[in-house]
C-alpha cells in the first residue's frame, strides 16, 4: 500500500481472494490467480513491471515466481521473502536477493525493488547526521570499496553481502546485489546522490 500511495503502479496477485480484504484503502489493481501462471501475469503486465516482489508462505514459490519475473519478463528489480534463512546464499548466488521473515518490512522490500529510492534508514537528535543505505547497480561493480567514501561528508561504513553485514571492508571490491551502508551529513547525503549519478550517467 504505501508504494500504490507513493505514486506507483501496483498490482497485487494472490491465490486467496479473501486476502485481498485486508487492503484498505489501496489505490492499486488486484488479481486473483497464480504469480507464476503466464496468463495471470499477462493479466498483471508483466512485461511492462519495473520491479517485483514475491511474498507468498512458501520459499520455493517465492523463488520460482522471482526467477521467472527476471528470466522471462526482464524485471529488474526483483526481491523474493524467505523463511529458511540457510537458502538465502543459494537463492543470492542465482541472482535473487532475499529477505528473511524476520527481517520483513515493507521498507526492506522497497530497498530492493526501487533501488534509486532516497530512504534514510537512522537520523542522529540533531538531523544532521545519517545512516543510509544503497543497492550497488550493475554499473558500479567491480570499483573498489574505498572510492565510496569521499570528502570530509560521506563514509562507506559496511555493507551486506551474502545476506551477512560486514564492517571489514578494507581492500574490498563492490558486487553486484551488495548494499552500501553510509553514514552522512546532510550535506553528505546530497553529494552521495550526485556522484552516484554523475557516475550512473
Amino acid at each position: 500500500m504505501q508504494l500504490a500511495d507513493e505514486g506507483h503502479s501496483v498490482v497485487v496477485i494472490d491465490k486467496d481472494r479473501d486476502a485481498f480484504r485486508r487492503l484498505i484503502r489501496f489505490n492499486g489493481r488486484t488479481i486473483h490467480g497464480s504469480g507464476f501462471d503466464r496468463d495471470v501475469l499477462a493479466k498483471a503486465e508483466a512485461g511492462q513491471a519495473d520491479a517485483l516482489a514475491a511474498v507468498t508462505r512458501g520459499d520455493n514459490t517465492n523463488i520460482l515466481c522471482a526467477r521467472i519475473g527476471r528470466d522471462n519478463y526482464g524485471i529488474k528489480n526483483i526481491v523474493a521473502r524467505i523463511y529458511d534463512p540457510q537458502r538465502a546464499g543459494i537463492y543470492m548466488k542465482l541472482g535473487i536477493p532475499t529477505v528473511a521473515t524476520s527481517l520483513w518490512t515493507a521498507q526492506q522490500v522497497k530497498r530492493w525493488i526501487i533501488p534509486q529510492d532516497d530512504t534514510i534508514e537512522w537520523t542522529d537528535g540533531t538531523a544532521t547526521l545519517h545512516l543510509v543505505e544503497r543497492i550497488v547497480p550493475d554499473h558500479l561493480a567491480g570499483q573498489e570499496l574505498r572510492h565510496f567514501s569521499f570528502g570530509t561528508h560521506v563514509r562507506l561504513v559496511g555493507i551486506m553481502r551474502g545476506g551477512k553485514g560486514r564492517l571489514d571492508i578494507e581492500g574490498l571490491f563492490a558486487q553486484e546485489d551488495d548494499v552500501l551502508e553510509f553514514m552522512v551529513t546532510s550535506e553528505g547525503l546530497e553529494e552521495l546522490n550526485e556522484m552516484l549519478a554523475a557516475t550512473r550517467a
